[in-house]
């Protein structure tokens, strides 16, 4: 989810071939909500993502994405979960 507009965020899936829609926050509200932003007026949010579960439980939440290692991280997570139940 970003805070850039529907055209926005439907030129950058096209861009890079997502085969899925993006999610749109331009008025900030789930941005502030999750702690991605302080404030309806910020120009950018923080990269955070969080690891839902199939009961809608939160199971892991990251503050410091760092994006080109995040998806092996939150796979390695998916697997711990896995294995745990």
């Amino acid at each position: 989810m970003s805070f850039d507009t529907v055209a926005e965020n439907a030129a950058f899936a096209k861009k890079f071939d997502y085969p899925f829609p993006l999610l749109c926050d331009t008025k900030r509200e789930v941005g502030m909500a999750y702690g991605a932003c302080d404030a309806p007026t910020a120009a950018t949010a923080r990269r955070i993502s969080y690891l839902v579960g199939p009961d809608a439980r939160v199971l892991c939440s990251y503050s410091k994405v760092a994006a080109a290692d995040h998806p092996a991280e939150v796979l390695e997570d998916i697997s711990e979960e896995a294995r745990a139940t």
